[in-house]
């Protein structure tokens, strides 16, 4: 099976449909509930429209032991970072296995249904080893796991269409809803782009690079919970709107959000990051340096390092690397040190942290870094933070 037709097989959703919808929010609201914090209502939405396929739920402790040592499910397919619901020790103890329970978002609505098949107390130093390549506490990911119950619970779920609107609702599409959009556009190849920041010069040049040799570019920002120093997911769309508007061809993109959580698990995390897109139905994906990494956990480019353990055929959707791109003013265009002879001196390179740090004393950060539309908006919103 060729990467494309991989692409477009089905996805398992496990939405309720619409016309059952309230009378599965009133049965359920009779059950036993689990309350839900923000990650897991985030995984459990990503489950339910499909993007998480082929899991049929929060993994079975045969598929988390998996997952943990192998990147893989007890089935073989690939999966790189188990999607658990932990909750406390008190909590556990109240619930029973084959238990039917209802799931329930902080804000008390009901939004699916679990039957417990697993519960199971996992080893979090080995998982943070295994998934995360450290126990350090200061990493954020790492951070999150032990802050979360010791008991992780297992089954399958059924879930409700996520009700709440914001100003991401109209960018939020299923697989089902994009893999028809690609059709509809006459799309066969399409390169999906994850990022959760603004998109800067480097981010621009190579995303049209790879719309050289595809139909489509799928810019599809994570806009669900990240760490609290990095850009507001509302302030990145506005940035990505500006730069969409002025910048791209509007007939070879398309742009939707990723309501799911940041792991920050570098590697892994790219891993899950391509495997979410090919159910978006795209066949290639945008691996840059540090894909999903945070301060100096992981090597520049372990996380394209990592897709050396697997087949193409097998991943169903094919990577591709970009080395870090600059704008050197001797060239006097974006390149990278595939393509450029000159030295750094005449590079124009800054760190996210340098330019936050820009931003908040009011500098703007060069053109060559970024676009002055972009600029615009990080500037408004940093100025109302000082």
């Amino acid at each position: 099976m060729s990467v494309t037709e991989r692409a477009c097989e089905a996805v398992l959703e496990h939405l309720v449909p619409r016309e059952q919808e309230e009378e599965a929010r009133r049965s359920w609201s009779a059950l036993k509930a689990v309350q839900l914090d923000e990650i897991a209502v985030s995984d459990l939405y990503q489950l339910g429209i499909g993007a998480f396929s082929p899991l049929d739920g929060f993994v079975s402790q045969e598929d988390y032991h998996s997952i943990v040592e192998t990147m893989r499910l007890a089935s073989g397919h690939i999966w790189s970072i188990p999607v658990t619901l932990p909750v406390s020790e008190d909590v556990a103890r109240t619930l029973r296995l084959d238990e039917p329970v209802a799931l329930v978002r902080p804000d008390g609505v009901v939004c699916g249904r679990m039957t417990i098949r697993h519960m199971y107390r996992p080893d979090r130093d080995h998982e943070a080893e295994q998934v995360y390549r450290t126990k350090d506490v200061e990493h954020p990911g790492v951070r999150r796991l032990y802050e979360r119950g010791g008991v992780y619970l297992g089954g399958p779920v059924e879930v409700l269409s996520d009700e709440r609107v914001d100003e991401f609702t109209p960018y939020a599409y299923t697989p089902r809803q994009t893999r028809a959009a690609f059709h509809e556009r006459g799309w066969r190849t399409i390169v999906g782009f994850q990022t959760r920041n603004p998109v800067h010069r480097a981010h621009e040049y190579i995303q049209k690079v790879a719309l050289e040799v595809v139909d489509g570019l799928f810019l599809n920002p994570l806009v669900g919970p990240t760490k609290a120093d990095d850009v507001p997911a509302d302030v990145r769309l506005r940035a990505y709107q500006a730069i969409l508007e002025h910048y791209y061809p509007r007939n070879r993109v398309f742009f939707g959000v990723y309501k799911a959580a940041m792991r920050y698990a570098g590697p892994r995390e790219a891993v899950m990051h391509a495997l979410v897109r090919r159910n978006f139905g795209c066949t290639h994906f945008i691996v840059g340096r540090d894909h999903a990494g945070v301060g100096n956990y992981y090597g520049t480019f372990d996380a394209q390092r990592i897709f050396d353990q697997f087949d193409v055929a097998d991943l169903g959707i094919t990577p591709l690397f970009f080395d870090n791109a600059f704008y050197c003013r001797k060239c006097q265009g974006m390149a990278t040190a595939k393509t450029c002879p000159h030295s750094d001196d005449d590079h124009v390179t800054l760190s996210g942290t340098k330019v936050r740090q820009m931003l908040r004393e009011g500098i703007a950060p060069p053109p060559e870094f970024s676009r002055p539309e972009v600029v615009l908006v990080l500037m408004e919103y940093y100025s109302k933070q000082a």
